[in-house]
């Protein structure tokens, strides 16, 4: 199994036999000419799929919904929303209309993990079992980068996703601590991938403490936020870890604070991967 990026993805000229597309919401507009064309290579996956393949799409982004009308594949939807091939309903998830699992069985936290769990699902149901796929998600406690667990200080808890390096992904990290009813001290900027902040800046209004922010895009996430809540509370900084030393002196005990960037690294890092263990080493030495 791969998971291939959009650029990856423009110059295929095959496709697997089983493809997923989770979503596709505005991304890498610094590298592709226009929206269309991000969505044209993500479609490339499923370009040269036959009738005896597999396409698993998420019913409820209007854009992958409407790629099933252009496949060939079999089709198999998930859904947060309505029923579908895979559903969420009253926290217990269905398959057929049958019940699989409780999202309280899963041990990674956020809605966008119960969509991805359903995703895999459907993808590998013919060759894994429910109960081996209960047993994962009871057992599977994430990989780095990705909501990751990285220590307490004094009763402040860091957690690191610097792989969030877009507003839709960091909208699911945020969604995933308020679920728990925990209001984060975000740290966020970096590198600007020309994706407008509009809707992430009424999210960060509602459901974050404070706003600590670093990197090229700081002025335009600043500028997002201020419009939804024009005294809401914003710290600047240049250093990275500056920043990330001025969230934990600003905490009390009972805090979460988290690396969720919204944005790619590279104003300041080669990759998500460096600037995520770039937070962990300045939280560790704390």
């Amino acid at each position: 199994m791969v998971e291939l990026s959009s650029f990856q993805l423009m110059t295929m000229k095959k496709s697997p036999s089983v493809a997923v597309i989770t979503n596709i919401t505005p991304n890498h507009l610094d590298v592709h000419k226009s929206m269309e064309e991000y969505i044209r290579a993500k479609e490339n996956i499923m370009k040269h799929q036959n009738k005896d393949d597999i396409l698993v799409l998420n019913y409820d982004n209007g854009i992958t919904k409407e790629i099933a009308s252009r496949s060939a594949a079999n089709v198999l939807f998930f859904s947060r929303q309505s029923e579908a091939d895979m559903y969420l309903e009253n926290g217990v998830i269905y398959s057929e209309d049958e019940p699989v699992m409780r999202t309280s069985d899963i041990v990674i936290p956020g809605l966008h993990n119960v969509e991805n769990y359903m995703a895999a699902y459907l993808a590998v149901k013919d060759i894994v079992s429910v109960r081996d796929l209960i047993s994962v998600a009871g057992s599977f406690k994430g990989v780095e980068h990705r909501i990751e667990f990285v220590r307490e200080v004094n009763g402040v808890k860091f957690y690191n996703d610097s792989i969030a390096s877009s507003p839709t992904r960091a909208l699911a990290c945020l969604n995933a601590f308020i679920a728990d009813g925990i209001k984060i001290r975000m740290i966020a900027g970096g590198y600007d991938k020309n994706i407008p902040f509009d809707e992430l800046g009424a999210e960060i209004a509602q459901k974050v403490k404070k706003l600590y922010l670093c990197g090229n895009t700081a002025e335009k996430i600043k500028n997002a936020v201020r419009a939804a809540a024009l005294d809401f509370p914003i710290a600047e900084r240049e250093s990275f870890k500056e920043i990330t030393e001025l969230a934990y002196k600003e905490s009390e005990p009972g805090d979460v604070i988290v690396l969720c960037p919204a944005c790619a690294s590279f104003d300041k890092f080669a990759n998500f991967v460096q600037r995520g263990n770039c937070y962990k080493q300045i939280v560790n030495e704390l």
